[in-house]
This record gives C-alpha cells, sequence and structure tokens, in this order.
C-alpha cells in the first residue's frame, strides 16, 4: 500500500465538532457509559492506585486476550490482537490487505471507515446496499453479481451501524463462501454484537472461514468508550502479521485502559455489563418507538434488532446534513444525519442515554421538525 490519500472521515468530524457543546447527545451509537467507580471494587481500587503507569504488552496482556478469547467458540489468546478501539482494529486490517487496484465490497449504509480507507489506499469501495424493504436485509445475490478476482475484501457490520439489523449464521456463511471462491477476505465489525435488544446473542463470523477477521471492542455493547479498547480475532498467523502493523501504529493499549478492560471481561463481570445494555435498550426503545409514532408524519422506521440506535427516513425535502447542524444550532440536540452514510433523508438517533436526557431531546426534536415541516 503506497497512495494513501485522505479524504475527510465526514461522521467523526461533525460529532467531535459538536458532541461536547450541544445540551443533548443524540448522536451517540453506544450506551450511557459507566463511570469507572461503578465497575472498581475496593480492591480493585486499591489495585489501580499502586499500578506503575508503564507499557503494557503490546499486543495486549495475556490475561485481557484470554478474557476476550473467551467470547468465541473454540478461540485462543493467540487468536487476538488488543488494539486502540476497534477503528484501530479496522485500519490495520485495511492496511494489511488492501493495496491500488484492488476492490473492497462493503455494506451500506455503514460506519464509512472501511469505505473512505480502501479509497486511501488506492482501491475501490463497491457498495452492497441492504434492503430496507425486507428489513435491511444482505442480498447475498448481488454480492454474487459484484464479487470478482479484484475483491480483496467483503466488509460487513454486525449488528449493523446505522439499522441495527442482525445477521443470522446462515447469512455470514453465504458471505464466507462467495469470498472463499475469490479468495477474498471477510471483515466483519462486531463491535455492538452484545446488545441485542431480544433474544441470543448476534452470531460471530469467527470461525466460518480461515479468511474471515472480526473487529469488536467495549465502546458500544459495554459502555465502556473511553477505554478505547478493541480487538481483531483471526488465525494465529493473520494475528501476527497485523502485530506488526500494529508496532507501527499506537504500538500498545494504556496500562491502565488494559487492566479496567480485563476487569470488564471477568465472566461474572461481563455478563453484568451486558446485562445492563439490555435493560437499557429494553427500558429505551419504547420512548423512540411511542415517538415516531407520534411523529408518523414526518418519520419511517424499522425496529432495531441491536444497538442503541435507529435509522429513520423523514419525508422533508431538505438536505440532512442542513437539519443535523440546524438542530444543534437551535436546539442544542445532535443527531447523525443520513449523507454521512451515504444516505440522505435519513437520520439516526441513538437512544442510548439516561431516559431524562432521551425524553427531553425527543420533545426539542420534535418541535423542530414540525417547524420545519410547517415551512
Amino acid at each position: 500500500m503506497v497512495y494513501l490519500k485522505l479524504e475527510t472521515f465526514h461522521l467523526e468530524r461533525f460529532q467531535s465538532k459538536w458532541e461536547h457543546i450541544v445540551n443533548y447527545n443524540l448522536a451517540e451509537s453506544g450506551v450511557q457509559p459507566f463511570k469507572l467507580e461503578e465497575l472498581l471494587g475496593d480492591r480493585e481500587k486499591i489495585e489501580i492506585m499502586n499500578r506503575f503507569l508503564g507499557y503494557v504488552q503490546t499486543n495486549g496482556s495475556n490475561s485481557l486476550r484470554a478474557n476476550i478469547s473467551e467470547l468465541y467458540q473454540d478461540a485462543c489468546e493467540e487468536n487476538v490482537l488488543v488494539t486502540n478501539g476497534s477503528s484501530e482494529a479496522n485500519f490495520l486490517v485495511a492496511w494489511s490487505l488492501l493495496e491500488k487496484g484492488d476492490e473492497a465490497l462493503v455494506m451500506l449504509p455503514n460506519y464509512m471507515q472501511i469505505w473512505g480507507l480502501a479509497k486511501m489506499m488506492g482501491g475501490t469501495p463497491v457498495p452492497l446496499w441492504l434492503r430496507e424493504n425486507e428489513g435491511w436485509r444482505i442480498d447475498l445475490e448481488e454480492i454474487k453479481e459484484k464479487v470478482s478476482h479484484k475483491t480483496k475484501l467483503i466488509a460487513l457490520c454486525n449488528p449493523n451501524n446505522p439499522t441495527g439489523a442482525i445477521f443470522d449464521q446462515a447469512t455470514l456463511r453465504g458471505v464466507c463462501e462467495i469470498a472463499e471462491d475469490f479468495g477474498s477476505w471477510v471483515l466483519c465489525d462486531e463491535v455492538y454484537r452484545g446488545a441485542e435488544l431480544e433474544g441470543n446473542k448476534t452470531p460471530s463470523v469467527w470461525g466460518i472461514y480461515e479468511r474471515a477477521i472480526t473487529s469488536s471492542g467495549l465502546s458500544k455493547a459495554y459502555g465502556l468508550p473511553g477505554l478505547r479498547i478493541g480487538w481483531i480475532m483471526a488465525q494465529e498467523d493473520v494475528i501476527n502479521r497485523l502485530w506488526s502493523y500494529h508496532d507501527y501504529t499506537t504500538i500498545c493499549t494504556s496500562a491502565m485502559s488494559d487492566y479496567v478492560a480485563n476487569l470488564a471481561l471477568e465472566a461474572e463481570n461481563r455478563e453484568r455489563i451486558l446485562s445492563r445494555t439490555r435493560r437499557i435498550l429494553a427500558r429505551n426503545w419504547p420512548i423512540l418507538e411511542r415517538w415516531f409514532d407520534n411523529h408518523s408524519e414526518i418519520f419511517r422506521y424499522t425496529k432495531p434488532k441491536a444497538g442503541a440506535v435507529s435509522f429513520a427516513r423523514y419525508n422533508l425535502d431538505i438536505n440532512s446534513t442542513l437539519i443535523a447542524e440546524k438542530l444543534a444550532r437551535e436546539k442544542s440536540v445532535l443527531i447523525v444525519p443520513g449523507d454521512h452514510f451515504l444516505m440522505d433523508g435519513y437520520v439516526r438517533i441513538g437512544y442510548g442515554s439516561n431516559v431524562e436526557l432521551l425524553e427531553k431531546s425527543l420533545v426539542l426534536v420534535g418541535e423542530f421538525f414540525k417547524s420545519l415541516q410547517g415551512k
């Protein structure tokens, strides 16, 4: 990879500009973050205060990687590389695989990192559009039509951001079988796995195919974005190769983050954390659902199956970024415009915050959209 022509990551720049100055942030796609004191018992508080602020093992401490591997069937710590957030995980995979002239088939709508990285590496991103009228379904036939020997990578997001759709084991297997026919890699961003509104945990692409790579982290389903802990799950030889790329980027995570992440992923704590996430989603989704139904003359939506986000179409002929910026300025509420997912005419609304903030925010958003409708 030698191309490296960077384009603006509009979603991240937009959120960074506004999220710390508005009164109400509905742009966040995770649940209400933990406070550190909620995670640490008396013994851990003493221990963390007496830890040296040195480097940790660059691929992640043995105990943290072992705890991460417990999330996946038939995995071990040698299958894990710890990164600074799932964003670094995705970057390392794209950097290691994509070269000038390659194609990357990218599920859309989606977090646009891989789309931008493919261009940065001199490749071509090819859209794989989810079928909204079929509950945001993957169309395997479209993949078969678009895949070729130029396809180095097929990039998925399961559960999906921004739609909240979940793709089952059969669908993932179908994608991997198509990829195998062409020797393509499959990268599945699974950072929302564990944040299901109901039912079983979302299936992982791990273990389906030798060239399947999983990225994930603690930012979304675990409510721990400030730790900046992510990881890559892959075959051991792939992990060793990606580790060498990690040496050229962030080298390692912080010692405090490694320690707290390891604590959070111990079995008992992990279940407590994910149970909290599911309680928040179960409590908050009906609030947003009622709000949508009370504004059905403006919005159309599909109920998400996972993640603290909903992706809704609005029936106004106004650019979504203009709407989001105007809402932030006039009502001090932040939402994400759909054109940041290449789908203008939509907005992403997060509902993982505390109830009071969510309800107050939605009142303001409702007033704002009704004022636009009247013009």
